[in-house]
Formats: structure tokens, sequence, C-alpha cells
């Protein structure tokens, strides 16, 4: 029988090119890991090859198992206190004006992991002055002292992903809350962050609650918004319901502008960091 594919399926092109080649030679030297690589991203070909990465620190093993996630889950090895150098002076090789950092959940560690990340940010500063970063940051439980760890490190933007609407969150994400993450955007803004948010698209999720999702975003002064499709990285990950057409990110992408966000970007391959750089 001829295999059917789904015309609205997003087509990934196969990495390559001297500035992808580039870009990985360096990750490679510095021991480093990236959400492109573990995630499965389906940009890396375009963000390698304009030589900006997303960097994910604290190792590549994360505590928690979210459903639409491909990245190892398990027993995390010690943190390497040497990270923070080495990303800095990554980004410093690669000359990028603009960073992005996330990580893995590290629920294993009494902060959460809050205090590396400060140690990160800082260190990119140091080493490479007027850079612009942002970072991805997990929801670090919802606690309010290790927020301000973030909070003081100064990053440029700060995101944190609803990933899908709240009927599918406890489906969707192992630990992870819709409210404590809706918390987590409400408390960094009223510090004065600029902050993102992100969804995916095609988990079997309604327009309504796409909308509403979007309501609750503007409620907690978050102007910065990703949707983007969910795609099956593996076999042992949720499966797609739905592929939404470009019609349908277009449409979805003039409703959030119209509820005031400020920045959307709403297509098939849109993941978090997709042009960070225009975010600032």
């Amino acid at each position: 029988m001829k295999r059917q594919i789904d015309p609205n399926k997003p087509k990934v092109k196969i990495p390559s090119g001297k500035d992808y080649l580039q870009t990985k030679s360096v990750v490679e030297k510095y021991r480093l890991h990236t959400i492109c690589q573990s995630g499965n991203c389906p940009n890396i070909r375009e963000c390698w090859q304009a030589g900006t990465a997303t960097f994910m620190i604290l190792g590549d093993i994360c505590t928690r198992s979210c459903k639409f996630c491909s990245v190892t889950h398990g027993k995390p090895l010690p943190i390497d206190i040497t990270e923070p150098q080495r990303v800095a002076e990554s980004v410093k090789i690669m000359k990028l004006k603009h960073a992005v950092i996330t990580s893995v959940d590290r629920d294993d560690l009494p902060d959460y992991g809050a205090q590396h990340w400060a140690n990160t940010i800082r260190s990119i500063k140091e080493h490479n002055p007027g850079i612009t970063l942002e970072v991805l940051i997990p929801d670090f439980m919802g606690r309010e002292d290790l927020l301000n760890i973030i909070v003081q490190s100064k990053p440029d933007v700060v995101s944190h992903n609803l990933e899908t609407v709240k009927r599918l969150t406890p489906f969707i994400r192992s630990v992870a809350k819709y409210d404590r993450s809706l918390f987590v955007l409400q408390y960094l803004a009223k510090n004065g962050m600029k902050t993102k948010s992100g969804i995916m698209v095609g988990l079997g999720e309604t327009r309504a609650e796409i909308e509403q999702t979007m309501d609750d975003l503007i409620k907690v002064e978050c102007r910065i918004l990703t949707i983007g499709q969910y795609l099956q990285p593996t076999k042992e990950n949720i499966k797609v319901e739905k592929f939404y057409t470009h019609d349908e990110f277009d449409d979805l992408k003039s409703i959030a502008l119209q509820k005031g966000f400020i920045h959307v970007e709403s297509s098939s391959l849109v993941r978090s960091s997709y042009h960070a750089e225009k975010h600032v």
C-alpha cells in the first residue's frame, strides 16, 4: 500500500554548508549541548548556517519526561562548573551579537539550577560586551527567590513556554503546571523583564483554547509569542493530531497581534528561539 503523505506536513532540509559545519565544530570543541541537536529542531540548518545556536546548559539529561520532547530524560550528571566559561568563550568565537540559552530541567538540585543559570548569563555578558541575551528558562517550581536570581542577572529577554493549552497540559507536560507557568511569566514581567512564551499546535487543541491561551498570556503581561507545528520527534513521543496550514498559522498570528502581542512568530517550523534576535 502506498503511504499517504499529508501535504501540510512541513519539509525539513538536511543540514549542510560551511557555516553550519563551523558552528558544529565550535559546539563539539567546547563540549557544549544545544537544544538544536537534543531537541531535533527542524531549523538547525537555517540557524547554524547563520552562525547561531541555542545553547543548552546543565547537561543533556532532563529530570522530566514530557511527551512532546525528545531530550533524554533520567538521572543527570553533576553540574559542570566550567560550563559557563566554555559557553561564553564559544559565543565570543562565533562572534554572536545575540545569544539564546536554555536548559534541561534539574529538579534534582536544591535550586533547580538557578545559580548555574546566573553564572552562565554573567559570564556571557562579561566576555561579550554589547551582546543581547535571551534565556529560555524552566519554571523553577514557581519559587520567587529563584526567579529573582534570574532577574538580577539581567538577561534582555526571558522566555518560558506554556507549550500547550490548559486542558492538554497534564497529558503533555510531565511536571509543569499551566497556572504555575503563567505565574512565572507574570512575576518576571512585574520585575521588569521582557517576557516571551511559546506554544505548539497539532496536539488536539481547539481554536477556542488557543485563543484563551493567548488571552491568559496577555493578562500576565507577556507580549512576545511563538506558535509552531508540533512534530513527533520519535516514535515514543505523542502523535500529531493535526497539521496546520500556512493560512491557519497566518490567521493565528493576526489574532495574536489583535489581542495585544507586539511580536509574533507563527508558522509550521517556528520554535522558541526562531528569529530570536528580532525579539529584543
